[in-house]
């Protein structure tokens, strides 16, 4: 807190590669450290928004088994990492007899996405339909639950992945879910227009769900559409809208309290992100620089750097990398002032590290003043990833 400015409303604390599970443990330790001394209440990780909410569900009430909440809860195969485990297993202990407005949340920022599929709509769009139906009065809801069910047809021709290479096996621009798109806007913007009623007949953390609900539905809706496009620009937009959904539910998790966000540094990063694929070198904001450049000082940002995982070949780091400077130093484990450390290097520009291994992302030693300060682990312990990264 005293390399910050203010307290933010979101502390976002990234990391280089999935799957390291002492990245997790130190992230663990942190968010512990906000909870008890700094008044965070919510962690928010990049998973699945919508299973999230079973995780959320245990952590505040009880709500199932843990051994269920790990296998339904995360996605992206977070959910085998046994310092997950650890992080809601302590949760829960945490909440256990505490008042809901002292309870630990949890929250999951990335959409219902993978990298070869999109879910259905189905979930959040059916879960929106229901929580109107149930508190307004049925002759201004735009269509029935049946409506819905038959336009949104099985769930397995949305979630084809032969369509994230082939758009024309997406169903995303057919009339069924162009109508569809329409729909959500419908129920979206009823939701909106009776906040008063809907806050008092059922509760805020309801109607905070079902907003999560119509975001999700109508990004989803947007993300098919785009599946099914044919333009050079396809890849690009999608990139664009994962990042917004991303930025939009962090910054409804922001409104209810301080949070600590964690996901890979390049989904927090305030310059912005590139990939490239193939020939192809796409650009795109960030969920962190969208969220950075709506909350100012109400967002701050925390790499994590890492010395070496040398059974993903990332051996030691070069002394003139920012990550050999630090892996130099005697200890384990630090935060980094990058001011200090700006000033410590003066003139000197650290080179780029590059990366033996396609899914660890080393420092960009130019995206250094962007960001508040770096948490520096010095080796990842040798052994088996539970992350399925070839």
């Amino acid at each position: 807190m005293k390399l910050l400015p203010a307290r933010p409303r979101l502390l976002a604390l990234g990391e280089p590669t999935h799957g390291e599970d002492v990245l997790l443990e130190v992230r663990n330790e942190l968010f512990r450290q906000l909870a008890e001394q700094e008044g965070y209440r919510t962690i928010a990780i990049e998973s699945d928004c919508l299973m999230g909410l079973v995780v959320d569900d245990y952590v505040t009430s009880g709500t199932g088994t843990l051994d269920e909440v790990m296998e339904r809860g995360f996605s992206h195969g977070f959910g085998v990492s046994a310092a997950n485990r650890d992080l809601v297993s302590w949760m829960r202990a945490y909440n256990d007899g505490r008042p809901p407005s002292e309870r630990l949340r949890f929250a999951g920022f990335d959409g219902p996405l993978e990298i070869t599929s999109a879910a259905s709509p189905r979930q959040a769009l059916t879960a929106l339909h229901a929580y109107l139906a149930a508190r307004i009065d049925a002759g201004l809801l735009p269509c029935t639950a049946e409506t819905l069910d038959r336009l949104l047809g099985a769930d397995d021709r949305w979630t084809n992945p032969a369509a994230m290479m082939d758009p024309s096996q997406s169903v995303g621009q057919t009339p069924e879910a162009e109508r569809l798109r329409l729909l959500a806007d419908d129920l979206s913007a009823l939701l909106d227009a009776h906040t008063p009623h809907l806050i008092a007949a059922s509760s805020r953390d309801d109607w905070d769900r079902a907003q999560l609900y119509g975001r999700t539905a109508l990004g989803l809706l947007r993300y098919h559409f785009w599946m099914a496009d044919t333009s050079p620009s396809r890849m690009a937009r999608l990139l664009d809208l994962r990042a917004s959904m991303m930025a939009a539910n962090l910054l409804a998790i922001a409104e209810r309290g301080p949070a600590m966000a964690h996901a890979n540094n390049g989904h927090l990063q305030r310059p912005k992100s590139t990939m490239r694929m193939g020939e192809l070198l796409l650009g795109w904001w960030s969920a962190g620089a969208i969220v950075s450049a709506r909350l100012g000082e109400g967002y701050a940002f925390i790499a994590t750097a890492l010395g070496t995982i040398r059974h993903r070949g990332v051996e030691t780091p070069p002394p003139e990398t920012i990550e050999g400077l630090l892996h130099a130093l005697p200890e384990d484990r630090y935060i980094v002032d990058t001011q200090r450390l700006a000033a410590a290097l003066g003139d000197t520009t650290p080179v780029p590290r590059v990366s033996p291994w396609f899914a660890y992302s080393p420092l960009d030693p130019t995206h250094l003043p962007s960001i508040d300060g770096i948490v520096f682990v010095k080796d990842a312990p040798t052994g088996p990833t539970w992350w399925p990264a070839g």
